[in-house]
């Protein structure tokens, strides 16, 4: 019998961290030669503009509404938020009444958190969207419960901004459903209808669309009727958001597999029945990307009304620094301080759409 002599196995390598701060480094900054090239020389980039951009806007920076130390300043002027600060985010509302947008400024951001929050997605959310958007009108505009009344051509500012985007999106979406079904719709008709719709809206910019809803519309009307320019305006942003984002649903609906579509006939579901239930479900969760992209735009877009008189975010900004001689040279303070508005915004819209995308995507990670 022949004796074996125990040899031991070597030891393997300790496992490399896959979490944290340092692994997550390791993994998306210095992954290869080319990857950690890349993160070097954006680093150095950073560090020769960071110091330079933190001085100016903090260290040498004036806060005070005092434009005679900003002119002599060598850094970014704040003061002027400070001073001007009313006028941008209430625009030409008048001045003793700017409580009203206020109030209903909060209310409309209010009813937009909730609507967010699944716990909310109840029938009765329609009803408190009603409910909201006539408090909002009735108290802005007055004329009625002892407020004064001012006209919509002196609404500015962030409400104006969150009123248009908001109820642009909102009514866009179903607008945008029908319009991409009826592009699939084996009837020539509604068919052309569609194309005809999405090709015209596209086919133009959204500033042409304002144009001709403000100056040109009213032409059409006859003698004596006349359409508040907010309405035109709100129908013209509308519409033109519908058909791109119609064409975003489209896309949806055609990625879904045609055997989904015959089995339901093969069940007997009717065609709105096989849509409610088993197209439009798949098509929405694949395109929430494209959609939420689609509402940011949108939101931006509203920007544009300041060329029919409308002076929302960006035209109460100009507004106020047209307006004063001592203050316009720091229009990029101004910018700056729009932007970072703009940025909370479209950065909140864009972590939501991430969490609808997780809750849609709970079924195929079983």
């Amino acid at each position: 019998m022949t004796a074996t002599t125990f040899e031991p196995i070597a030891a393997r390598p300790a496992p490399v961290k896959t979490e944290g701060l340092i692994a997550w480094t390791r993994a998306n900054l210095f992954g290869n030669t080319s990857t950690a090239l890349g993160t070097i020389a954006i680093a150095l980039v950073l560090l020769a503009i960071v110091p330079r951009f933190f001085s100016w806007a903090f260290i040498n920076a004036v806060w005070a509404k005092d434009y005679d130390a900003c002119h002599t300043a060598a850094g970014a002027c704040w003061g002027v938020v400070a001073e001007k600060f009313r006028i941008i985010i209430f625009g030409r509302y008048p001045f003793e009444e700017q409580w009203r947008p206020l109030v209903s400024t909060a209310a409309l951001l209010g009813l937009l958190v909730v609507s967010c929050m699944r716990a909310f997605w109840k029938p009765w959310l329609a009803a408190l969207w009603i409910a909201v958007l006539a408090f909002y009108f009735t108290v802005m505009y007055g004329g009625s419960l002892g407020l004064s009344r001012v006209e919509t051509d002196r609404w500015g500012g962030l409400p104006l901004t969150l009123l248009l985007a908001s109820l642009s999106m909102s009514m866009a979406f179903p607008i945008a459903l029908v319009i991409a079904l009826g592009r699939r719709s084996k009837l020539p008709a509604i068919r052309s209808v569609c194309t005809v719709y999405v090709e015209l809206i596209r086919g133009v910019p959204l500033i042409s669309v304002l144009f001709m809803a403000s100056f040109m519309f009213p032409l059409l009307m006859p003698q004596g009727f006349n359409i508040d320019v907010l309405v035109r305006v709100l129908a013209g942003i509308t519409l033109f958001a519908a058909a791109y984002m119609a064409e975003v649903i489209r896309g949806g609906l055609q990625a879904v597999p045609k055997g989904q579509i015959e089995a339901a006939a093969t069940l007997g579901l009717s065609y709105w029945q096989t849509q409610r239930k088993i197209v439009l479900p798949q098509a929405l969760a694949m395109v929430v990307p494209g959609i939420m992209n689609n509402f940011i735009s949108t939101f931006k877009d509203t920007s544009l009304v300041t060329i029919v008189s409308l002076y929302e975010l960006t035209g109460a900004m100009s507004l106020a620094l047209n307006s004063d001689a001592n203050w316009r040279p720091f229009k990029i303070e101004g910018y700056l301080f729009i932007a970072l508005i703009y940025f909370i915004f479209c950065f909140s819209m864009s972590r939501y759409s991430t969490w609808i995308e997780k809750q849609v995507n709970k079924s195929k990670l079983r």
